[in-house]
């Protein structure tokens, strides 16, 4: 098969490295992609969302499937513009990809079809926002609605930081909804399922580090680091999470006439009162997939065209017992400013050792030069038998990386 994996981040390096590896793909193509993502597809330079290149270069190319990674290109439609070209395409339609493009719309169709969640409000006015804040007057989380590349969330510390963040969001970004809600207490969790529309297929569970700092210090990222398995879910657990959310969440979207074929992220909090939902989100996570798919045993584009294909009912999918963990080396700034093309050296090294794995995100080449090109910039995944292994190994190996330019957290891991 003549594949294209839409996007140039860590997440779609590992899809990357997943597809290219099942004896189904013949030939597999990468739009933007990056330096790494170049040592298993040709990488075009057609950026993830410029849908009218893409659809033209699939109909050229004669593709017959596309994997989009990103979720911007899947709320503006890049999946149905692809279908209706007539090419097969993994990800949710824009209507079905709502469920994470627009908060308001997630968290009322949470409380609709009774999937637990935190209480909230929506206020289209900043200065309404406030006032609610202020009345109030506790700490709660403040999000801004639509995508805002895992930087439109405050979770307030006390109601001057809601306050400010509902100011900043309200004023800061274009003067966009707001959703207001209660700060929920416990460990977060990401739980993940294949969907075909109507059956939620199990995919693992990871647990980010979102904070850019060592112990969850500093303003959120879009992930500093994951591990998986995740101690705190347990069988009986991770059976009430399927039923409650993720399958739950997909009936849901069948009965509001939005069908959600993907994979459906959803960020939960276990509270004493059992699993609510932060969020959902409609594609594969970042960085949790370079985790999750080095557990994966078996063959992934055959999980993903049984997704496409509605077929996923008697699908299943063998994972290794071995822990994965994988620590974010970011362009120091992240995620304020921060500056491109800064060389990295002894990034080679790390391809003799046994049981790691780099994924690049924001990396480019010159000539033989590694060169920097975004704020998360390399992925350093590990295997081992134990979590404290895992995290060993990804430590050991990122020290053999020369980069001043650059920084990570050190405590990734570190619960289990």
């Amino acid at each position: 098969m003549r594949i294209l994996i839409v996007g140039g981040g860590g997440r779609e390096h590992a899809l990357a490295w997943a597809i290219a590896a099942s004896p189904l793909t013949s030939k597999l193509y990468a739009a933007p992609g990056n330096a790494g993502i170049a040592a298993e597809a040709e990488c075009m330079p057609i950026a993830a969302d410029d849908s009218a290149r893409l659809v033209a270069f699939a109909v050229e190319r004669k593709i017959d499937f596309v994997v989009v990674g990103p979720e911007g290109p899947l709320a503006n439609g890049l999946v149905d513009k692809l279908e209706g070209a007539g090419i097969k395409a993994f990800g949710p339609s824009a209507a079905a990809a709502r469920i994470e493009a627009s908060k308001s719309f997630a968290k009322d169709l949470c409380v609709k079809h009774g999937i637990p969640t935190a209480r909230y409000r929506v206020f289209d006015s900043g200065q309404a926002a406030a006032d609610y804040v202020s009345r109030e007057n506790t700490p709660m989380v403040v999000k801004v609605d639509g995508l805002a590349a895992g930087k439109g969330v405050v979770v307030g510390s006390t109601t001057e930081e809601t306050l400010e963040a509902t100011y900043f969001f309200s004023t800061g970004m274009a003067s966009r909804r707001l959703v207001i809600e209660e700060r929920l207490e416990g460990p977060e969790v990401s739980a993940f399922a294949l969907c075909d529309g109507k059956t939620a297929l199990p995919f693992g569970f990871a647990q980010d580090h979102k904070r850019a700092f060592d112990g969850d210090q500093g303003p959120n990222t879009g992930g500093m680091g994951a591990y998986t398995p995740v101690p705190l879910v347990d069988a009986a657990l991770e059976k009430r999470i399927h039923e409650t959310i993720l399958q739950r969440a997909v009936d849901a979207m069948a009965a509001e006439g939005h069908p959600f074929k993907g994979l459906l992220f959803a960020g939960l909090m276990l509270t004493r009162d059992g699993p609510k939902v932060l969020e959902f989100n409609a594609r594969f996570g970042d960085p949790e997939t370079q985790v999750l798919l080095p557990r994966l045993m078996s063959d992934i584009l055959p999980a993903l065209l049984a997704a496409r294909d509605e077929v996923l009912k008697n699908f299943h999918l063998r994972w290794l017992k071995e822990a994965a963990l994988t620590v974010v080396l970011a362009a120091k700034g992240y995620p304020g400013e921060y500056k491109k093309g800064s060389e990295i050296r002894g990034a080679e090294k790390l391809a003799g050792l046994d049981g790691v794995t780099l994924f690049h995100a924001g990396t480019k080449r010159d000539g033989t030069r590694l060169l920097s090109d975004g704020g998360r910039v390399l992925n350093v995944t590990a295997l081992g038998a134990t979590h404290a292994e895992a995290r060993a190994k990804a430590y050991a190996a990122i020290d053999l990386i020369d980069w001043p330019e650059g920084f990570c957290r050190r405590d990734i891991g570190r619960t289990p």
